[in-house]
């Protein structure tokens, strides 16, 4: 089919009726049939790939597992190497997103960043590490260095800041900004914090409302607390 381009042993070697793909390395692409304009760079990159259309691949292994999904975007070794049929997946590092199977509408930046979701959806992080372990949480929002890196299942939860929310593990709707901050959460939900060390010590406590840094960061148990300015409660 015109405008595929292909570099490397058995890429692309299958009968292709879709136009416009890129496969450079061994094996690259090499089980396409019908999928158009699919990019991958790389050893084994999309190699199971069949119909999907729209995915670049750029790294060893990336896409490996790919077969029907569309739009996704992996770059890094091993990024995104076990997704399957889901789409609209972005995972940018080593190990990004590498144990997704079905989870869709991702996105994952930095090494081993979202790297155990499987079938979440939603879920965006950005940082070493970010959302590390999460496999089934969706909706949640992690950027930098090891923020919500224990969450596991919570959902709907926003961590801005190295280290921010990070030993939460199930909870929902919290939502942390600032280095260190609701550290300390495990399961409190529906807690506010912004500032560096807000709410620092906040294990299970919920509904609290704390502004300003290290403010309310003694906070532990507590429930519906309102705080505001640097230091107050702490």
């Amino acid at each position: 089919v015109a405008g595929n381009t292909v570099l490397g042993e058995t890429a692309l070697d299958a009968s292709v009726s879709g136009g416009e793909n890129v496969a450079i390395g061994k094996n690259s692409l090499t089980a396409l049939t019908s999928g158009a304009r699919n990019t991958s760079v790389g050893t084994d990159g999309g190699a199971n790939l069949t119909t999907g259309s729209d995915n670049v691949g750029v790294g060893s292994a990336a896409l490996n597992s790919l077969t029907t999904g569309s739009n996704n975007t992996a770059l890094g070794r091993s990024a995104l190497t076990a997704n399957t049929t889901a789409s609209n997946n972005t995972g940018l590092g080593f190990n990004a997103l590498t144990a997704n199977t079905t989870g869709t509408s991702n996105v994952a930046v930095g090494y081993a960043a979202l790297d155990a979701n499987t079938t979440a959806d939603n879920n965006t992080a950005v940082g070493h590490n970010s959302l590390g372990v999460c496999t089934e949480g969706h909706s949640n929002t992690a950027v930098g260095q090891g923020s919500a890196e224990n969450i596991t299942t919570g959902d709907h939860n926003v961590a801005i800041g190295r280290n921010s929310l990070g030993s939460q593990t199930t909870a929902d709707n919290n939502v942390a900004i600032g280095q260190s901050a609701l550290f300390a959460n495990t399961t409190g939900e529906s807690n506010v914090a912004v500032g560096r060390e807000a709410g620092h010590d906040i294990t299970t406590g919920t509904g609290n409302t704390l502004v300003g840094n290290a403010a309310g960061d003694k906070i532990t148990t507590a429930e519906y607390n309102a705080v505001f300015g640097a230091g107050a409660l702490g």
